[in-house]
């Protein structure tokens, strides 16, 4: 019995273990390498079935630093977010590990009545004490689990989406829960009943700011879903005047024709009448046919040609690529493009990009396009040219940036910024945001010319 109890005990060590991975995983994912996840596994049931007694400080310590080199080797994220989950399963890990433990302790000895010393111990004690043991696995395996029932929407709502300023406010108020566990289990003498409630209080916080971090999340998606109706309201209106204009302009543009098609037989006679007026030496026939030739001479209608094409000029930049959230990003960036005089061409085919959340695709377009009219700027107006491509290439979305640039600029995607705080995650929000679907992000600069290369599996 003894035997069975243990491969029991065995059994569901490790299935707490692959429980608690799988949280952290969704919290925080693990590299995508096959070989590294299954290192990672193994690395993290260190962490998880770390024993903790009163006033054990080592393993206190030790497992605080090495739950912080696991998390930083093997999951992928931002340091603010890896530093998030530390605070966050720390105390929750330590807090359960010590309560099923020391339960079990209690509980071991209340009813045996065995002696600390182990080998003294009878077979019927040992039994006794592998069934208790069974029971807090199986206790802890099931008070995992339902944590991962009950958080896992929450968790999967927090990745890449809080800014570094929020996640510190989550990490401020995890310190607290993080210091107290610490505290209480190190410096509190053994059978002292109240490390029960603080462990509780500790384990309710780890939740509650994973709820927390959710919640702000959800705000966040709010605001951008609310400005992306406005900015789509805007486009339409927009849209709907301007067609509006181009429909009044083109029931115009036949009398127009008309106009500049009878022009060109009169400036032939005007031409005429100046060369006979000059001939006789007339003053007056000369200034009349200067005048008239500068009314609907050639020069005249070119001007008039002109003014035409820059009334239906802005009409042209609105590009329809597929979908309705890209258009008016593209529309936008045209806009800024036009205002700082440079040539800005777009070829985008995006209907298969459907799959992709709208607030992705302003992070990847709106951060290509920002860093494509910074670097324009720095050159003379004849250089400042941006060429924007994209389209489904069998599996894949691709989508190709190209702009002209100084020859020093930087790929790394630090900024050139003096405030950095606040500038170049340009790149590093492409490269993360494409991390959730699987994609890749090259740059490259050379010969004057910066070219970003994106793809992304297509589901």
């Amino acid at each position: 019995m003894t035997h069975f109890l243990n491969i029991l005990c065995f059994v569901l060590e490790w299935a707490y273990v692959f429980i608690f991975f799988w949280i952290l995983h969704t919290f925080l994912p693990v590299h995508r390498n096959w070989f590294l996840r299954i290192l990672a596994f193994f690395a993290c049931s260190f962490f998880a079935v770390v024993i903790i007694y009163s006033n054990d400080l080592p393993n206190l310590l030790g497992s605080l630093i090495g739950f912080s080199i696991y998390i930083i080797l093997f999951h992928q994220g931002r340091w603010v977010e890896k530093f998030t989950a530390v605070l966050i399963f720390y105390p929750a890990v330590i807090a359960i590990n010590y309560i099923m433990q020391d339960t079990g302790a209690l509980l071991f000895f209340g009813i045996t009545g065995a002696p600390n010393d182990d080998t003294l111990w009878s077979p019927a004690v040992m039994e006794v004490s592998s069934a208790i043991r069974a029971a807090t696995l199986l206790a802890r395996l099931l008070f995992w689990t339902g944590a991962w029932l009950f958080l896992r929407k929450y968790l999967q709502d927090t990745t890449y989406t809080l800014t570094n300023r929020m996640w510190l406010i989550v990490d401020t108020l995890m310190l607290a829960s993080v210091v107290s566990i610490f505290t209480i289990i190190y410096f509190m003498p053994e059978k002292i009943i109240i490390v029960y409630p603080i462990c509780a209080a500790s384990i309710f916080s780890s939740f509650g700011c994973i709820y927390l971090a959710s919640y702000m999340c959800s705000a966040m998606q709010t605001a951008w879903h609310a400005q992306e109706l406005e900015m789509r309201q805007s486009y339409y209106e927009e849209k709907m005047s301007d067609e509006t204009r181009i429909r009044q302009i083109y029931h115009d543009m036949k009398n127009h024709l008309l106009v500049l098609e009878n022009a060109v037989p009169d400036t032939g006679a005007a031409m005429s009448a100046a060369e006979n007026a000059s001939k006789s030496g007339s003053p007056g026939g000369r200034s009349n046919a200067s005048t008239e030739g500068s009314q609907s001479g050639p020069g005249g209608i070119r001007s008039s040609i002109k003014r035409l094409q820059q009334q239906i000029s802005s009409y042209e930049n609105y590009y329809r690529t597929g979908n309705a959230y890209l258009d008016v990003i593209i529309r936008d960036k045209t806009k800024t493009a036009r205002e700082k005089q440079i040539d800005f061409t777009a070829v985008i085919h995006f209907a298969d990009g459907a799959f992709l959340d709208p607030l992705d695709i302003s992070t990847i377009f709106g951060n290509a396009l920002d860093n494509a009219i910074e670097a324009s700027e720095k050159l003379a107006v004849p250089r400042r040219v941006i060429t924007i491509r994209a389209r489904r290439i069998r599996d894949m979305l691709v989508i190709l940036v190209e702009n002209n640039a100084l020859p020093d600029t930087d790929t790394s995607g630090k900024t050139t910024k003096d405030d950095a705080f606040l500038h170049g995650f340009g790149l590093s929000n492409i490269r993360n945001t494409l991390e959730k679907y699987d994609g890749q992000c090259t740059v490259k600069c050379a010969d004057g010319a910066f070219v970003l290369k994106i793809m992304i599996p297509v589901p």
